[in-house]
């Protein structure tokens, strides 16, 4: 079995689940509320590009690179979006929660702060990990600015580290949470949730 092990997650208003091809529907419509591809610093696929970018998570999965979740909002049943385990390194017990995205109806909720206490509470309580990543483009402020409303500490910039969609060069901003600060990190995302 490969580290870490496909899961579901269940809080109170989301849960996620292993990615199947049976969400493609509600994941094309997530994309189009608000045609997240648009944006052009982003990796959130166009609705004609869901199926190969399911295939390509699951394709990653299979490799041990990439634990692939699909985000369900429980009040409705839908897929409202997508997320992942990425960059896992099992022999050091490091991950990165990455190609992340919600539609727009769900953006600016409660719903990526729970998603984001399960998938740390999972990776530091039962997969025992020493340090999670993030990493979004020096471009996307709005992704910055989340990943540091959850704890997480800049641990630098990658110069010219890839390619945007369209071609230009990206620098990567990398964060992460360790182990020690777990404990803060978890009752800070209570208290936003308002969980005792």
């Amino acid at each position: 079995m490969g580290w870490p092990e496909a899961i579901t997650l269940r809080g109170a208003s989301v849960v996620l689940e292993p990615l199947a091809h049976a969400h493609h529907d509600d994941l094309v419509a997530a994309v189009r509320d608000g045609e997240l591809w648009e944006i052009w610093y982003t990796s959130v696929p166009s609705s004609g590009e869901m199926t190969a970018e399911i295939d390509r998570r699951l394709q990653l999965q299979s490799q041990g690179s990439m634990l692939p979740f699909t985000i369900i909002e429980s009040a409705s049943g839908k897929a409202v979006g997508m997320t992942t385990y990425c960059n896992i390194d099992a022999p050091n017990r490091r991950l990165e929660i990455g190609y992340t995205f919600y539609r727009k109806r769900v953006q600016r909720t409660g719903c990526n702060t729970e998603a984001k206490l399960l998938l740390l509470t999972h990776a530091f309580e039962t997969l025992d990990c020493i340090a999670v990543e993030f990493r979004t483009s020096a471009l996307n402020r709005r992704s910055q600015t989340a990943i540091e409303r959850l704890g997480a500490r800049l641990d630098g910039i990658l110069r010219s580290h890839g390619h945007h969609r369209n071609g230009t060069l990206r620098d990567t901003y990398v964060y992460s949470i360790t182990a020690t600060e777990w404990p803060a990190v978890h009752a800070g995302l209570r208290h936003k949730l308002n969980q005792p």
